[in-house]
């Protein structure tokens, strides 16, 4: 691995391996309970009651999970002065628990692990959240009246244009771009790995199913992603 610029973009493939299952496959969340669409969440307090309903009764699957070989082997590559940035669309935060600096790490989908107010954007931990919401199931409010979310993007929910932006530019300032463990099917999040690959970066998958952009790439691997990057540092 020669590269000195890389940017990394990786999905729920992983994080799968630190337990937390994946969106859309056979066993992924998205079959077991309907996500609310932003639209319902901001014009209905009992979506707003069911959106935390959901979040809460899942315990803390997410927030206790620990980073696996795929975010170690990102945090090695940052060490070695090669990885420049992570652009992910997961939003469980496992990339800075397994080292790297929180500038370096762009959350396209942002980060379930606290929440924010949807008026004047002031930070909530999601622990003061579960003690107004669990006793009787009473939806939370800001002290300015603002609805408070999870400072996660949900459907129907635009991307952060400051978020995009940072993104953007790293796909433009990357000389490899190694996609781990993503689908490639969510835009404009999909889009930035054509862009590097555009623009003249190697374009390296490492993913447990093909993608809609194996053709165009340099390199794929359906593989495991922690085991395969592990090997490839070695």
């Amino acid at each position: 691995m020669s590269s000195k610029r890389i940017t990394a973009f990786t999905g729920a493939g992983i994080s799968t391996e630190s337990g937390i299952p994946d969106y859309r496959g056979p066993n992924g969340v998205w079959t077991k309970i309907t996500p609310i669409d932003f639209s319902e969440f901001m014009n209905s307090e009992e979506k707003r009651r069911e959106s935390w309903r959901q979040k809460l009764s899942g315990g803390q699957r997410m927030a206790r999970a620990q980073p696996n070989t795929g975010h170690q082997g990102c945090a090695t590559l940052y060490r070695m002065g090669r990885l420049q940035t992570v652009i992910t669309q997961n939003v469980d935060g496992l990339h800075q628990k397994a080292g790297l600096p929180e500038e370096n790490v762009i959350e396209l989908h942002g980060n379930s692990n606290y929440a924010t107010c949807l008026s004047c954007g002031k930070r909530y931990e999601i622990d003061e959240v579960r003690a107004v919401f669990l006793p009787d199931e009473t939806v939370p409010y800001c002290s300015c009246g603002g609805p408070i979310k999870t400072a996660t993007i949900s459907f129907g929910q635009s991307l952060s244009r400051v978020v995009l932006e940072a993104a953007e530019n790293a796909a433009r300032n990357c000389d490899l771009m190694l996609v781990m463990g993503s689908s490639l099917v969510v835009y404009p999040a999909a889009l930035l790995p054509q862009m590097a690959r555009q623009l003249g970066a190697k374009l390296v998958i490492i993913n447990n199913q093909e993608t809609d952009l194996d053709p165009h790439c340099d390199l794929v691997l359906n593989r495991q992603i922690g085991p395969t990057l592990s090997a490839a540092l070695d």
